[in-house]
């Protein structure tokens, strides 16, 4: 009888984690109807939807198909990015504060662009895949360095040292980029500004090629490893009894969310606490069961990111608030609050 009951208390939380997400889908389809109809030409839901079957006229169709459609796409996979990046990333490090940005991975990003830009202060002839392949790098060499300062032979990683760590070579990444400020003119301080801000600058469909294959191959693989990723929130003695490779999981687990989160803030500048946020509100909703957690806190970062960018561009028409200072006014108190709820 014990076992019936488990057994339908376990499907009743699956039917109730399947309608989470149900619901969190329905709302980035409700959230991208008014992204499309937000801008200086309106367009209403039923030219909205016709426009996308065809019906639309030349007008129509260029506002949709080639500036508004693309930016509304990498909104939400910028999101999801960032968020199962997050999700991982306190997965491996057992600390409810990881997050790319608060690690120094997004500024590493921003780092290897502002190195490349003061040496080369012409940005009118960056061409349009460097500056995501330069982001990539820094942030990817942001990670080894932190890795490499956060490892102890015979000791491995552990989460706190990797967060501390993290916390301290984002500060002097931080400074750096202070530094370099100097060699900046005004013309590519205003770009580099942006670009930190969290602005969508890649809105365009070549830019949502280049960051789709990541998460076509890095988020099924993240997403096999979610029974590690559960195995390793048990603890290190309990992972290691079960036979968990730890190191070696970590490891890997630390490249993909690497990847992931070099590839989104490539195109969307320096977005933070999308990581942070939407992996907490996911456990809240659907549990520490990374089976459901990864893909209710791809769909909260997409929605996130998406509320915030239509939000910047419909307040202060025609001019936009970035994406991230949207982010950053509601994800700030949040990371208080969860400070708040730490201390207690």
């Amino acid at each position: 009888m014990s076992n019936d009951f488990l057994t339908q208390n376990q499907q009743n939380v699956r039917r109730k984690n399947f309608l989470i997400i149900a619901t969190l889908i329905v709302l980035i389809v409700v959230t991208f109807v008014m992204s499309m109809n937000t801008g200086v030409i309106k367009l209403t839901p039923m030219e909205v939807i016709r426009t996308l079957f065809g019906q639309g006229d030349a007008q129509q169709q260029l506002i949709l198909f080639q500036f508004r459609l693309p930016r509304i796409v990498i909104g939400v996979l910028v999101g999801m990015g960032l968020a199962i990046a997050g999700a991982v990333l306190q997965g491996i490090s057992k600390n409810a504060l990881a997050d790319p940005g608060i690690l120094g991975i997004n500024a590493g990003a921003g780092l290897a662009v502002m190195l490349y830009i003061s040496f080369f202060p012409t940005t009118k002839s960056v061409p349009v895949y460097l500056l995501p392949v330069l982001a990539f790098i820094g942030a990817g060499l942001t990670a080894v360095l932190i890795y490499s300062l956060s490892y102890k032979r015979h000791e491995g990683i552990t989460p706190m040292r990797l967060i501390l760590t993290g916390v301290a070579v984002a500060a002097g990444i931080s400074s750096a980029m202070i530094v370099l400020t100097l060699r900046l003119t005004p013309e590519n301080y205003q770009f580099v500004a942006t670009w930190l801000a969290g602005s969508i600058w890649g809105s365009n469909w070549r830019f949502v090629l280049s960051l789709l294959p990541w998460l076509l191959i890095l988020f099924p693989f993240i997403y096999m490893k979610s029974r590690v990723l559960n195995i390793l929130n048990l603890g290190e003695v309990t992972s290691i009894g079960l036979g968990a490779s730890i190191e070696k999981e970590r490891r890997w687990l630390l490249a993909a969310s690497v990847g992931l989160a070099g590839a989104s803030v490539s195109v969307s500048g320096g977005i933070g606490f999308v990581g942070l946020i939407a992996p907490h509100l996911a456990r809240q909703l659907v549990g520490a069961n990374h089976q459901f957690l990864l893909p209710t806190s791809a769909l909260l970062g997409g929605f996130l990111v998406l509320l915030a960018d239509t939000v910047g561009r419909s307040i202060l028409e025609p001019s936009e608030i970035p994406a991230g200072i949207v982010v950053a006014v509601f994800g700030a108190p949040y990371f208080l609050f969860l400070l708040a709820r730490l201390k207690e």
